[in-house]
């Protein structure tokens, strides 16, 4: 397996691969163009497509904005990313329709071994991070590593996400735990 087919599949990489550098260079050239653009500006959207080539109709991102790859990131229609976002894209990031990040929310799939004599050896791991539909992420959230946010759950503001949270509920804290089932409105 490639470097970059391990990192998709969740296995031990090395990010130092030189497919790997040149992917996230490329991020980095699309995200410089995309972080000094104007919110009027004619390129703006072709600068998302280049940066995130499997997103839905509707995305709207104020800069700045910062991912590693882009391309792993599946987004669906109607998606706001508010100021200062990260996505650590080394596994697949999926967002539903109609999600909202609010300021400085960190999206992590990137993690390292527990083991110290491991983590030297520079390789890494990566889990996906999945949100579903009519999502509301506070801002200064932090999603950890492998976790499944369900559909029409809002997060609130500051939370360190660090275990699944199911549909329909308010949940916030360090760390983040469920506060309250949401009711729909009648």
């Amino acid at each position: 397996m490639t470097e970059r087919e391990k990192m998709l599949a969740g296995e031990w990489y090395s990010a130092q691969d030189k497919e790997l550098k040149k992917l996230r260079r490329k991020a980095r050239l699309a995200m410089q163009a995309l972080n000094a653009s104007r919110d009027n500006a004619p390129e703006r959207l072709s600068l998302l497509q280049a940066l995130l080539p499997k997103a839905g109709e509707g995305l709207w991102i104020e800069p700045p904005f910062y991912c590693d790859y882009g391309e792993h990131i599946l987004l669906g229609d109607n998606v706001f990313f508010n100021f200062n976002c990260v996505v650590l894209d080394v596994a697949l990031v999926t967002i539903g329709n109609n999600v909202m990040l609010g300021p400085n929310v960190q999206l992590y799939t990137a993690t390292h071994s527990l083991d110290a004599q491991h983590r030297r050896s520079g390789l890494e791991a990566g889990r996906p991070i999945i949100i579903g539909d009519d999502c509301w992420i506070g801002g200064s959230a932090i999603i950890n590593p492998g976790i499944t946010i369900g559909a029409r759950s809002v997060i609130g503001a500051g939370s360190v996400v660090t275990k699944d949270i199911p549909a329909d509920v308010f949940a916030a804290g360090n760390p983040c735990q469920v506060i309250r089932h949401l009711s729909m409105p009648t």
